[in-house]
């Protein structure tokens, strides 16, 4: 429940003076419905302006001059701008309007009155000139003009200087609240109190008040981060509080690692030591396992899924799409079998009969291991004693999707979602902090390394002939496009041409998929692709992740510039998957300078340098931002108000271990401290915008 002391702060923007059925939309758009969101919407900028005279005036600068009107100047021709000149007894001063009404002007400033002009200093013909002033007020009115005026970000129909207003507005309610940060961490940092830090930051005095280092800001920072990481360490702690399944190796466990034809990595067995460690602490375990393509993940679920039904329990493990299903069921199906374990397969697109075959036979317990898609969560379908819950790559689910496979148990299911997309560590932090985390950072011996090359697009026909040798001489290629067809407002490759034109020029049959092919169109391409029918597959990003085929040694990939640096990574994953050697072609295209960008030149270089997904990872969000740990934005860092998770990492680290410090120390937050930690949850609202959002 809110603390009442914040109701003023959660009202609704329209009980703010001047907000009315126009604005109230303008501003929910811009910062949020509530008084709150406009408090917490920080200025991006500051005007300061300086006393100055028509003789000392420096250009470029923001000035405030006392001066006397002297007249109003019409424009003589059409177009010409409306002028007024005035004299402040060193010099004149010239106010220039380029449009605006002349007697709207002229009661602004009427000739002979004294005024207290503001705006940006130009010098023509060495006389001080302002365009557009920023304040035209008679000198009694001096003190409503700012020497140091915060800037807003603006949309149509509402200003900066009308957000400043209220803003300020929202500020002036923001009560004083209890301390909820540690007293010695206060004092180290120097930090002001949270009521005077955000006073601070709505009312910089310079550009250096706005910097993430700024002492206000970083306070506020921290505020955010510590509210955000105490979230997720409530819900880590509730989950590790609701009972489950003692789940144990056994018998079954141990025949699988012997069929297993390959030797764990240290990490993999790590991996492994850590799930069962979870497994068998009678509380539910909710783990992230993340792994570089081919690291082996797989793996490592074949054998926690044994250890369930080595202890009479059912597993399933869900994927986002058939192939990707019907990969992990033709792989674990016959190293289950061998260990005495039975599998099915079961997705959307089995008929009404079979499904309901396959589901008699999960409800009544004769299948240990249930592999499959969405199908797995649907109401049709009831697990005799589901323990654990296997989701692989799981951000391609919702929250709900998952939760609906875990509900499928009796009392509290595991659950371990799989990631081939490595994550850099201020992120796991910031969207999965509620997890356990374990990584795969090593390759199984044998994997064949991947020579990637930085080639420009004039060198296609070049790329192309390369291409046409390889391919007689037995290799399987990609071709990856940016666009499904031809584009009129976006000069990029088309999947489509590009095929056709490939089909002519290999003379030989190429294969087409992407997203807007019918499904079962689409996996009956990439299934003759897989069987190694076809030579070429021409497609856009569908390839992704989840497609295995170990003959394919080759991978284009078109105007490569314009696709994010793990994107690529995951794309490159998809070659050198065999034993043949391997290589990666990233297709750039030129600017109208013929050179690159220089963001765009550094994801290529990171990528031709390196094969370290957890590094690219690293460099990927270094570039791009984190994203909205929310999940609903792809890069920057909207979802905060006051942080940078890279600039301020440190902060993050800092209020991670916190969090956790605070709730071991006093669970049921009872202390002062914990109550007004309390507050500051309830001010930031995670839980309430976490839940929402999910």
């Amino acid at each position: 429940m809110r603390p009442e002391i914040l109701f003023p702060l959660f009202a609704d923007v329209t009980t703010l003076k001047g907000v009315g059925p126009r604005m109230a939309p303008l501003i929910q758009k811009l910062a949020g419905p509530t008084v709150r969101d406009l408090a917490f919407y920080p200025p991006n900028g500051v005007i300061q302006r300086r006393r100055a005279t028509a003789a000392d005036a420096v250009e470029g600068e923001i000035g405030i001059f006392n001066v006397t009107i002297e007249k109003l100047i019409m424009p003589h021709r059409h177009g010409a701008p409306i002028k007024v000149r005035a004299f402040d007894g060193t010099g004149f001063v010239h106010l220039i309007w380029f449009a605006g009404s002349p007697r709207h002007i002229e009661g602004l400033a009427p000739a002979g009155s004294q005024r207290i002009v503001t705006g940006k200093v130009e010098r023509f013909n060495n006389e001080v000139q302002i365009s557009h002033p920023d304040y035209i007020l008679p000198p009694e009115k001096a003190d409503e003009i700012p020497v140091a005026e915060p800037t807003y970000p603006a949309t149509q129909g509402l200003t900066s200087r009308q957000l400043r207003k209220l803003c300020m507005a929202s500020v002036a309610l923001a009560p004083a609240l209890e301390e909820w940060q540690d007293e010695a961490w206060i004092k180290q940092r120097k930090w002001p109190d949270w009521q005077t830090a955000l006073q601070t930051v709505h009312g910089p005095q310079n550009e250096a008040d706005l910097l993430p280092d700024a002492p206000a800001r970083q306070r506020l920072a921290y505020d955010e981060l510590l509210a955000h990481q105490m979230a997720l360490a409530r819900r880590k702690a509730t989950r590790q509080a609701t009972p489950a399944p003692v789940i144990r190796a056994g018998e079954a466990s141990h025949r699988l690692l012997d069929a297993l034809p390959f030797k764990l990595t240290g990490a993999q067995a790590r991996a492994i030591e850590e799930i069962r460690h979870d497994l068998k602490s009678g509380e539910q375990m909710a783990r992230l396992l993340q792994g570089d393509v081919g690291s082996g993940k797989t793996a490592v679920a074949a054998v926690v899924l044994a250890d369930a039904a080595s202890s009479g329990f059912q597993s399933a493990l869900m994927a986002p799409t058939e192939i990707l299903a019907r990969q992990h069921y033709e792989k674990l199906g016959p190293m289950l079998a061998e260990a005495g374990i039975t599998s099915i397969l079961l997705t959307g697109r089995d008929t009404p009969a079979v499904k309901r075959k396959k589901a008699a036979a999960i409800a009544a317990g004769e299948v240990q291991v249930a592999i499959g898609t969405h199908a797995l969560f649907q109401d049709a379908v009831e697990f005799d004693n589901l323990a654990l819950a296997v989701i692989d790559e799981q951000h391609r689910f919702g929250v709900r999707q998952r939760q609906q496979l875990q509900d499928k148990g009796r009392k509290g299911v595991h659950l371990l979602s799989m990631s081939a997309t490595p994550i850099p560590r201020t992120l796991e932090l910031t969207q999965y902090g509620e997890l356990d985390v374990s990584r795969l950072n090593e390759k199984p011996p044998g994997r064949t390394p991947v020579t990637t090359a930085v080639v420009p697009l004039a060198r296609i026909k070049e790329v192309a002939q390369r291409l046409k040798a390889a391919v007689e001489a037995g290799a399987q290629a990609y071709w990856i496009c940016p666009l499904v067809a031809e584009s009129e407002a976006i000069d990029l490759a088309a999947a489509e041409d590009r095929a056709e034109a490939l089909r002519k020029f290999l003379g030989t049959e190429v294969g087409l998929a992407h997203g807007q092919m019918n499904g079962a169109e689409r996996e009956a391409v990439m299934n003759r692709f897989a069987a190694g029918e076809l030579p070429v597959l021409v497609a856009t990003t569908v390839v992704e992740v989840g497609v295995d085929v170990p003959n394919a040694s080759i991978m284009v990939i078109e105007h490569a510039d314009r696709f994010g640096l793990a994107q690529l990574h995951q794309l490159r994953g998809r070659v050198g998957r065999g034993a043949k050697a391997s290589s990666c072609i990233l297709l750039y295209g030129a600017g109208e300078n013929g050179e690159l960008g220089e963001i765009a030149t550094k994801r290529l270089e990171i990528l031709r340098n390196s094969e370290d997904g957890f590094l690219i990872a690293e460099e990927d969000f270094r570039l791009r931002g984190g994203g909205d740990p929310l999940g609903l934005k792809q890069s920057g860092f909207p979802a905060y108000r006051f942080t940078d998770p890279i600039k301020h990492r440190h902060l993050l680290l800092a209020a991670a271990d916190d969090a956790r410090l605070v709730l071991h120390r006093d669970p049921r937050l009872e202390s002062p401290r914990g109550k007004a930690i309390q507050v500051l949850e309830s001010l930031f609202d995670w839980r309430t915008d976490r839940a929402s959002m999910d």
